[in-house]
């Protein structure tokens, strides 16, 4: 889970704070009068066709050109993660020399001057003239899209990445790339600027070995780099890498992958390499987890040129955690594999119980929601041209890999079951506790769900609601206890901002199922408030607010409150935190006053900052806020919820592993994983206040 994209004035859709009289309205009216025909004359223009419209208009973009022209169509954004999408592309080939069974390690480097490298033992780029082309097969795969081994020429039978056009776009938004290719007993080198080749491809020495290496510095604007493609600033994040790479080694048995990083004072290295593959996998989702078995059930097979691998195990939680490949590309949405999955799991596990008398007659079957409580699983499918439902390959879309997927895991689960009755009695009474509390947890909620928008008045909790109806315009903050709320109450604009005062620490989540949980006060006030539902009846379309606030002490008390909160939107409000709709509010820590000099400061670096600024004699007065309920309304209104002034973090997942890993490791019932963290990361606390 990462707080980040700190926002400054809030929405652009938000009212301003203050128009009082009839003449700022007027004038406010007038402004936005001109700024509209200002608007609608420069619609006109960038929308005017020209009667001369002919061949001259044709714009050909050639070679490379349409990247750089359009890189968000390739790599999706210019930012940190397009960044991160040129390393993939490139390991993405690795792993393809893999797959065919000619690679077995890759070495990924971030270098001190800002390149990476990715080189393997692989086969090598073709060297030789390309018959069409009449260019070196390196130079047309690096050069040129839609050129590479992907497109039914017999070269690869499974592959990932951008399927032929990986290569060549990396190129295309880098600065600088080197190739280097080992074969035939040769070293052969080229290098390119932005897409072009500098000089032919050339013999540099003597080699024993096979594989390729490509370094490349990515295209990234600064003062001295106007036209660069990358956002100035962006570089490469150690440990988005080192995930990204962990998991291919997962997924792709056997096969080491070497991570360094050169960047700081001293080198950091990492080897990835594990043979259990997908069972290593779930042991390692579940490593802060106790789990039901020692050994995850696992299977593998291949029917109809689909190769099928599948590993899960049962743990002490209450979420279902599920993630499921395509030929290495991770598909958050599913698709025909998890449906495939999803059957197999329920059939199994509701034969297994009727069987042997474990469900009674008088028992309904049990759901796919009760059979996959408290379940750690990968789904992997490797198969030639699989079908994606989306350009994001988010969702497999291949119809006959349901079936295939279905048949497999119901053939592994049912001898599994057989043979090990202990385990799957474990299973079945997990599962049928799980049923039971779906049927409590449902009663709750029915009486939970607000009717009316018009009830918002005797909710519980407190709420304070807004006028606006409109959620996009709408913002409620979450406020920690009855002196805070008071302020927040006094200080907010009523018209837009929501208030819900919340007493105390609301239930953590994460060692409870949902009908305990609904049981909690707060947590029922929030539900009720949000108008969204929750679980499986979470529907976006009925959220009030589109800005959901943490607003809670700068201490470490209203930190434990936070992260109380995130944990229930991330388990029962996934969508909320996914799509950015969750903010923490950035209360400052101290006010300094010098004279006529007035300064609120967010953090001790900053403190000492501005004190260095102002000079420390005479000495000035600095107030230690310890709490929201320290602040008149204006104060928190200045500094805290005005769009205009204020700062916010917005939550979002980037990457849902670490995520669901970082929740189970702070919030779940293991203690000794959760004492080492802390242990671990000790010095990033600064100033504690105990």
């Amino acid at each position: 889970m990462a707080e980040n994209e700190r926002v400054m004035n809030g929405s652009e859709t938000a009212p301003e704070n203050t128009i009082s009289s009839e003449a700022a309205q007027l004038q406010g009216r007038a402004s936005r009068e001109a700024h509209d025909e200002e608007l609608r004359e420069e619609i006109e223009k960038a929308t005017q066709v020209t009667e001369d419209y002919g061949e001259d208009q044709i714009q050909v973009l050639e070679g490379l050109e349409a990247v750089r022209k359009r890189p968000g169509m390739y790599i999706g954004s210019t930012d940190v993660r397009g960044l991160h999408h040129l390393v993939y592309e490139i390991v993405d080939n690795s792993i393809d020399e893999a797959l065919a069974g000619f690679c077995k390690r890759i070495d990924v480097t971030i270098h001190s001057d800002g390149s990476v490298s990715v080189k393997d033992d692989g086969r090598g780029f073709p060297v030789g003239i390309h018959p069409k082309m009449g260019r070196p097969a390196v130079e047309v795969c690096l050069t040129i899209l839609h050129a590479g081994g992907k497109f039914g020429g017999g070269g690869y039978k499974v592959s990932g990445g951008l399927h032929g056009v990986g290569a060549s776009v990396v190129n295309a938004l880098s600065e600088h790339l080197t190739v280097t290719v080992y074969q035939d007993g040769k070293i052969y080198e080229q290098e390119y600027a932005r897409g072009k080749y500098l000089y032919d491809l050339k013999v540099i020495g003597q080699t024993d070995r096979t594989g390729t290496t490509i370094r490349f510095w990515p295209d990234i604007k600064s003062p001295e780099n106007p036209d660069g493609i990358f956002e100035e600033g962006v570089a490469f994040e150690f440990d988005t890498l080192k995930n990204r790479l962990r998991e291919m080694a997962f997924l792709n048995k056997g096969i080491r992958i070497v991570y360094r990083d050169e960047r700081g004072e001293e080198p950091v290295e990492r080897d990835f390499c594990y043979e259990g593959g997908l069972r290593e996998f779930v042991k390692y989702l579940n490593r802060n987890r106790n789990v039901l078995f020692p050994e995850p059930i696992y299977t593998e097979g291949i029917k109809d040129g689909v190769l099928v691998e599948m590993a899960m195990q049962y743990n002490d939680s209450y979420q279902e955690n599920i993630y499921t490949f395509a030929n290495n590309i991770a598909t958050p949405d599913g698709g025909t594999h998890l449906t495939g999955f999803n059957t197999a799991l329920t059939r199994a596990i509701n034969d297994y119980g009727r069987k042997y008398k474990i469900l009674r007659d008088s028992e309904s079957n049990l759901k796919g929601e009760d059979v996959r409580e408290s379940l750690t699983a990968i789904i992997s499918i490797k198969m030639e041209d699989p079908q994606f439902e989306s350009q994001t390959k988010s969702k497999l879309g291949s119809g006959q890999v349901r079936g295939i997927v279905d048949s497999l895991v119901t053939e592994e689960l049912t001898t599994y079951l057989e043979e090990n009755p202990p385990v799957a009695k474990a299973i079945l009474e997990r599962c049928v506790d799980a049923a039971r509390a779906r049927e409590a947890a449902r009663k709750a909620r029915e009486a939970t769900r607000r009717k009316t928008v018009l009830e918002s008045a005797s909710l519980p909790g407190k709420l304070a609601d807004c006028s606006e109806r409109d959620p996009a315009k709408c913002e409620i903050f979450m406020v920690e206890g009855d002196s805070a709320g008071g302020s927040a109450k006094g200080g907010r604009d009523s018209r837009f901002q929501a208030i819900l005062p919340l007493r105390g620490k609301i239930l953590n989540v994460e060692k409870v199922r949902l009908d305990r949980a609904l049981e909690n006060l707060e947590i029922r006030a929030m539900i009720t408030a949000f108008g969204c539902g929750i679980g499986d009846e979470f529907d976006e379309s009925k959220l009030r607010y589109h800005r959901i606030v943490c607003m809670t002490d700068a201490d470490v008390d209203g930190a434990h409150i936070r992260i109380l909160l995130l944990t229930f939107f991330y388990r029962y409000m996934r969508p909320l935190v996914e799509k950015g709709y969750v903010y923490a509010a950035m209360p400052p820590l101290y006010k300094i006053t010098k004279g006529k000099f007035e300064r609120y400061v967010y953090d001790d670096d900053e403190l000492q900052k501005v004190l260095d600024e102002i000079g420390r004699e005479p000495k000035p007065e600095i107030q230690r806020y310890k709490g929201l309920g320290e602040m008149s309304s204006q104060q928190l209104w200045d500094t805290t919820m005005n769009p205009e002034t204020r700062m916010m973090m917005q939550i979002t997942p980037d990457d849902a592993m670490e995520a669901d890993h970082l929740f189970s490791l702070l919030m779940g019932e293991a203690v000794e994983p959760r004492k080492q963290f802390i242990q671990e990361n000790s010095d990033l606390v600064k100033d504690l206040d105990v």
